[in-house]
């Protein structure tokens, strides 16, 4: 063997293990959807003296994440409006409904195998409707809350690919909501929801 063919075979053999990776990146598609199960723990912090307050619960989630390159993705989460009991000291005063979509941009950590953990950070729109106060305390106050909410959001999680191209899933938000509480019209304080998220799911790469 000539001493050109041998370096053309090493150049050729270098070449094809440094596209190796990069073919195997290739085969993962650039949608991941995502399905999860997440628990509303609300920080339920206000400057209005009401004490106000909404209860906890599960909700579902779904997210849909496009990965621009192997590390860097952007997911939008969405929900349908959640149903909450508000409350003042503890009682009962009315309930309320939440839309709380967020945008996030991630970093993924791409070099542990089938654990990949992410972290992120972006920005969260939260709806507020159906409003409605118990019938003394509309009477007495006229409340109302405004019903826009933007806020930041910041992220960590992780996925683990049990199967080609299915994922585990875990992941923690911390989301900013908060809404100024007027009554007769005239600013009185701000509620502050700012929840934790935690969530589990599964997930799909196409």
């Amino acid at each position: 063997m000539s001493l050109k063919t041998s370096k053309t075979l090493l150049a050729l053999a270098v070449a094809a293990a440094a596209a190796s990776p990069l073919a195997s990146q290739a085969q993962d598609g650039p949608w991941l959807v995502r399905l999860r199960a997440v628990h509303l723990d609300s920080a339920n912090k206000d400057s209005t003296g009401l004490d106000l307050s909404i209860n906890d619960k599960v909700i579902p989630e779904v997210d849909v994440s496009y990965f621009f390159t192997p590390e860097f993705a952007a997911e939008l989460v969405l929900t349908y409006p959640q149903k909450h009991k508000l409350r003042s000291g503890g009682t009962e005063i009315g309930s309320l409904k939440h839309l709380p979509p967020t945008f996030t941009l991630q970093y993924h950590f791409t070099r542990l195998g089938a654990f990949k953990p992410y972290v992120g950070a972006g920005v969260n729109y939260t709806r507020f409707s159906s409003v409605e106060f118990n019938p003394a305390v509309q009477a007495l106050l006229q409340p109302s809350i405004e019903k826009n909410s933007f806020g930041l959001a910041a992220q960590l999680g992780a996925d683990y690919e049990i199967s080609k191209g299915v994922y585990l899933n875990v992941d923690v938000k911390k989301v900013q909501i908060r809404t100024d509480v007027k009554s007769f019209g005239n600013k009185v304080g701000e509620f502050r929801v700012d929840p934790w998220l935690a969530g589990v799911g599964v997930g799909m790469r196409f």
